[in-house]
């Protein structure tokens, strides 16, 4: 699969490059779909710099308008610990409805449908809520900013929509360690995976992520329509190795896309232009320990592949 990458100047302005860079493997993805869902990241509803930018959205709305009409747009979201409508009017959402025929889903509210996913000892028994409204949706958008994480080292389009669709307090309850955690994210990835992938990396967030990290100036947008290579390639650009985050590794190792960068199609700019480092959570070192978890378990991660053949 093909990962694109353009520089960015404003989070509207790199949104519209990367999409229309896009554009040729996008518009026939889009026509045919009837319920497009938009997913952008408000873990926080208080800290702009926790939350993808409204801009961005309204950038990746004018594009499906300008290329296949207008429709109504979902945009869907489960805060960690607000209502979604506290986030809107923070963000300027709302403005949105000026412009556009979109509406607005709390998935926290949402019906759903109930999964199984990994408890403390690595055993399929954590029984969780996904919300039906990304579940059922024709055609997933995952959008956000390139975060640094406290327990996962980073927040891509993956975890953002996998996370993102569990029912209020769910979102908690995968927290059952760093093995399990992973393994949980990359379980509900399958469910709810995102069909176009976009990381607004205008600015990202380094350091104490993801809610209370320092800005991270960069100046990039990236996207494709295979999330896993998306978040692998993102994450090398970040100066992270794709391979110690834990739910990309599983991923890749159930066939779900590469992650080793030198195998991944780029187009658009150089990435070696763009590469950079963000500082890790304080807390980097600990998340890498889902490796041991998972060792001091023998074969587990080989089972649960052999288990991903049958879904």
């Amino acid at each position: 699969m093909t990962v694109y990458l353009t520089s960015s100047s404003g989070h509207y302005e790199g949104i519209a490059n990367i999409l229309n860079l896009m554009k040729n493997t996008l518009v026939d993805l889009f026509r045919s779909k009837k319920r497009i869902v938009i997913k952008p990241n408000f873990v926080s509803t208080v800290v702009e710099l926790a939350a993808t930018h409204v801009k961005a959205v309204e950038a990746t709305i004018d594009f499906i308008y300008s290329q296949i009409g207008s429709r109504k747009i979902i945009i869907a979201e489960g805060p960690a610990t607000s209502l979604l409508s506290n986030g809107l009017k923070k963000f300027n959402y709302y403005s949105l409805k000026d412009k556009y025929d979109v509406e607005f889903v709390d998935l926290n509210l949402d019906d759903y449908k109930e999964i199984y996913v990994y408890a403390h000892n690595l055993e399929k028994k954590l029984r969780i809520r996904v919300a039906k409204t990304i579940l059922d949706a024709d055609f997933r958008i995952s959008i956000c900013r390139p975060k640094t994480h406290d327990t996962v080292v980073a927040t891509l389009s993956i975890k953002n929509i996998a996370v993102g669709s569990l029912i209020d307090h769910d979102k908690s309850k995968i927290h059952a360690g760093f093995a399990a955690i992973n393994l949980s994210i990359a379980e509900i990835a399958t469910k709810v995976m995102p069909h176009l992938s976009i990381i607004d990396g205008y600015v990202g967030m380094e350091g104490n992520g993801p809610v209370s990290g320092d800005p991270k100036p960069w100046g990039i947008a990236v996207a494709g329509t295979n999330p896993v290579e998306v978040d692998a390639f993102t994450a090398w650009l970040m100066g992270f190795n794709p391979q110690d985050i834990g739910y990309l590794y599983i991923l890749h190792k159930w066939g779900y896309g590469e992650i080793n960068p030198e195998k991944i199609e780029v187009v658009g700019e150089n990435p070696l232009k763009y590469k950079t480092k963000f500082k890790p959570h304080w807390r980097y070192e600990k998340q890498l320990t889902w490796k041991n978890e998972l060792a001091r378990k023998g074969d587990l991660l080989e089972r649960r592949i052999l288990e991903s053949l049958d879904r």
